[in-house]
Formats: structure tokens, C-alpha cells, sequence
């Protein structure tokens, strides 16, 4: 598909990755860039550029708001597992011929030394937890506490930006905090709670990852969660850089 001149850019953001490729595009006089953010997180760090707030009401909604500003392109660098949220965007871009691109980091990798299980949910994970620990640092997210917290006879160490929205039970202690980690003071964290599994999505990236190094020295069992498939056939980039490239190319 022809690209047309580019001029109105609509990034949909929440993540580092995004609030840098605003930043880079908003250096360029000949892009108009706005950002649109879920209003997941509270007082989220900016990105330059306009930004609106609030959800978008769907494939329905995001498409018009696409057309109601004629935006020329969209690019999808939301989370990892925001997976509605990217099918929502290759759904309006394909009604109305837009071009999209999906911006993710690249997932986690293991390397020597690192004792992962990977599944497919948190559900599974949840199921996995017995056979291999009782006191668990879980950084799924706020809103992936039940299934952990149904099994009995577990510790939980539930780490996220904001809290749950139902007050957690008895065996389950909230610590909010937002990254990035530095290594030490995970290695401090799993000694103080005396932990011995950890609970992870593959979110990628470097300022969560330093848990699974401090994991690995402490030869910890790691269960990791897969993350969705982007769309298929919507073109991938891996980083800001590559992302600010593929407009200048379509240029």
C-alpha cells in the first residue's frame, strides 16, 4: 500500500518506548503528534506532543477518532499484553486503509543458568506455583492477584505501579513501586522476603529485567508468561529508532 505524505501521527502509548518515539517525532516540524493513553496508571510520565486521556470505545471508537482528525498514520506501542488493545488497532487501521505499525520491545530471553517455565496465562502459572515454591514475588499486574491467590498455603509478594482494586487477602502483601529496579535492590528484595519463585510476564526490556538476574544467582525457579502475537501481517518494529524510520521511509 502507497503511504501518503505523513503529517498527523497517532501513537497509542503508556509504555517508555512510546514516550520516546513521541519525543523523537515531535522534533520534526512536519509531524503533528498526539499520544493516547488508557488512563491505566495514575500520573503517568508525559510524552511530548499532544495527549489525550480515556479510553477509546473500542475498534469502533478508535476509528472514529482516526478519520474525525484525519490522522495519516497509526502506530500501536502500547504494552506487550495489551493484546484488545492491538487488535482494536489493526481492526480500525484496516477500515479505513491506514497505515499501522505494531512498536514492541523484544520479549525476554533465557540464558545459562536460569530455571524458566514458561506457560500461556496466569491461570496456568497459578497452577504451577505448588511444585515449585511457596513464596512467590509476582509481577503480573494488579488485576492478575486471583488466581494466585486462591491457592492455599501461598505467600504472595504482589509487585505493581497501583494497587489492586479489591483489598488483597491475608497471604498476599502489595508493594507499589515502579520501575526501573537496579539489580541489588532485587537481590535485596528476594532475601528479605525470603523468596523462592518468581512470577513474570514477558513484558521485555531492561527496566524490570534485573529480577531474573537476581533470580538466576539465587538459582530460583522462574515462571514466565508468554506474551501474545502481535497481529499478523502489521509490520513490527523493535524500538523508537526503528519505528521513527519506518515514517521517514514512508515519506
Amino acid at each position: 500500500m502507497a503511504l501518503p505524505a505523513l503529517r498527523r501521527v497517532l501513537i497509542l502509548g503508556g509504555t517508555g518506548e512510546a514516550r520516546r518515539l513521541a519525543d523523537l517525532l515531535a522534533a520534526d516540524p512536519g509531524l503533528d503528534v498526539t499520544t493516547s493513553l488508557a488512563g491505566a496508571t495514575t500520573g503517568p510520565r508525559q510524552p511530548a506532543g499532544r495527549v489525550i486521556t480515556g479510553g477509546l470505545g473500542g475498534a469502533a471508537g478508535l476509528a472514529r477518532l482516526l478519520r474525525a482528525e484525519r490522522f495519516d498514520a497509526l502506530i500501536d506501542a502500547t504494552h506487550p499484553f495489551a493484546a484488545t488493545v492491538s487488535a482494536n488497532a489493526a481492526e480500525a487501521a484496516a477500515g479505513l486503509d491506514l497505515p499501522l505499525l505494531v512498536l514492541r520491545r523484544p520479549g525476554w530471553q533465557p540464558v545459562p543458568g536460569d530455571r524458566w517455565h514458561q506457560v500461556a496465562t496466569v491461570q496456568d502459572a497459578a497452577a504451577l506455583l505448588p511444585a515449585l515454591g511457596r513464596r512467590v514475588l509476582l509481577t503480573t499486574g494488579r488485576r492478575h492477584l486471583a488466581p494466585f491467590t486462591a491457592r492455599p498455603g501461598i505467600f504472595l509478594l504482589a509487585r505493581s505501579v497501583e494497587p489492586p482494586e479489591s483489598a488483597p487477602p491475608a497471604n498476599c502483601r502489595v508493594l507499589l513501586a515502579r520501575g526501573p529496579f537496579g539489580l541489588d535492590e532485587e537481590r535485596e528484595l528476594l532475601r528479605e522476603h525470603r523468596i523462592d519463585v518468581l512470577v513474570t510476564r514477558d513484558s521485555g526490556g531492561a527496566a524490570t529485567a534485573a529480577k531474573l538476574t537476581a533470580a538466576r544467582e539465587a538459582a530460583l525457579p522462574v515462571i514466565v508468561v508468554r506474551r501474545p502475537e502481535p497481529p499478523s501481517g502489521v509490520p513490527l518494529a523493535a524500538g523508537p529508532e526503528a519505528a521513527a524510520a519506518w515514517l521517514r521511509d514512508a515519506n
